[in-house]
């Protein structure tokens, strides 16, 4: 059995994540959520905002009544992996931007 324990059950954020993000200076429920992940699954933070909130309230980092939610951005609807995979390239067919110049090619004047 394991000895940890998730502050954000969807995203398995642990306390000794959320330790780590304190300890770098991090003190709003924002600069967390984007360092840890937090409250970016499906809840979309409904399960583990109020835990955080009350562990910086609780360490002397924030005010209770200054802090703020993080903004949530759920999908307009759900959309599943396999949906995403049958819609077709829009880059299909045009020049790689990325890619390495040929060095055969003379360059373009």
């Amino acid at each position: 059995m394991t000895d940890r324990i998730f502050v954000c059950r969807c995203e398995d954020v642990t306390t000794t994540e959320l330790e780590h993000a304190l300890a770098a200076g991090l003190t709003t429920i924002e600069e967390l959520k984007r360092y840890t992940g937090f409250g970016t699954g499906p809840c979309q933070g409904k399960e583990c905002m109020a835990t955080v909130a009350r562990e910086l309230a609780r360490r002397g980092l924030a005010k209770p009544e200054l802090l703020t939610p993080f903004t949530a951005r759920p999908p307009t609807e759900p959309v599943s992996f396999g949906a995403l995979a049958t819609v077709a390239d829009p880059f299909a067919g045009r020049p790689d931007p990325f890619a390495s110049p040929d060095p055969k090619q003379e360059p373009q004047p």
